[in-house]
């Protein structure tokens, strides 16, 4: 069996002497999208910051392709290959578009990530406003931005969290074909969201996030037989 891209066992986390994490497990083949589901409130961001130690104090075990990561510092844990692009979005709004994606170091241990030309043929709206500055962009605008930003540092495990949380259906819809195109250049990728019509068609499994544990998971194939419960845990 080969390794997984990411393998979280009895993950625990805290902010201050608040338990936020109460013994996570979930693990993501490579290549796999895989999708965390739940209310707002019940953890799963704060397992994309967990995994990245970018919570208080964190217990338990967080492989990335297969290296032990629980005790490192955050920054060499992205140097493993992780890009993480949070619900603030983070772009530098003095900065051109262009420049944003010019700023980034390299992460990834495969080498360089994407060029300029693949990432402006990717998203075509980049190109028409590479010369902006970020506080000119859409909301749609910078949330393509913040992806390929991560793009750039050639990260190929992807934390993503609410990346269509506003944005108009055409946006959405961008980001879709996005995902779909990554996940075909064999991209891992680990979403947070709460929009399930956008995530249902890209992930190939489920988890379900409550009180800081998974509660129910399940593959794209199951998801009409888990509408039931899908109903009960997320109210969708």
């Amino acid at each position: 069996m080969s390794i997984p891209a990411l393998a979280v066992r009895d993950l625990h986390a805290w902010y201050g002497e608040s338990h936020v994490l109460h013994g996570i497990s979930f693990s993501v083949g490579q290549g796999e999208v895989v999708t965390l589901l739940g209310r707002n409130g019940a953890g799963r961001t704060t397992t994309l910051r967990a995994i990245l130690g970018l919570t208080g104090m964190r217990k338990g075990s967080v492989r990335i392709q297969g290296t032990e990561t629980i005790g490192m510092p955050t920054y060499r844990i992205a140097h493993l290959g992780i890009g993480y692009c949070p619900e603030e979005r983070g772009i530098f709004a003095s900065l051109s578009c262009e420049e944003n994606l010019l700023l980034p170091p390299s992460v990834g241990t495969l080498g360089g990530g994407m060029s300029l030309a693949e990432i402006y043929e990717m998203f075509p709206n980049l190109q028409e406003r590479r010369h902006s500055p970020g506080t000119r962009l859409s909301g749609g605008e910078q949330q393509m931005l913040a992806v390929a930003r991560i793009l750039r540092t050639g990260a190929n495990l992807l934390l993503l969290d609410e990346i269509s949380e506003g944005l108009a259906p055409v946006i959405v819809q961008a980001l879709a074909r996005m995902i779909t195109t990554l996940k075909s250049k064999g991209y891992t990728i680990v979403m947070v969201e709460q929009n399930f019509r956008f995530a249902a068609p890209l992930a190939d499994r489920f988890y379900v996030v409550e009180h800081g544990q998974i509660v129910e998971q399940f593959d794209a194939s199951q998801l009409e037989e888990k509408q039931d419960v899908l109903n009960t845990l997320l109210g969708v």
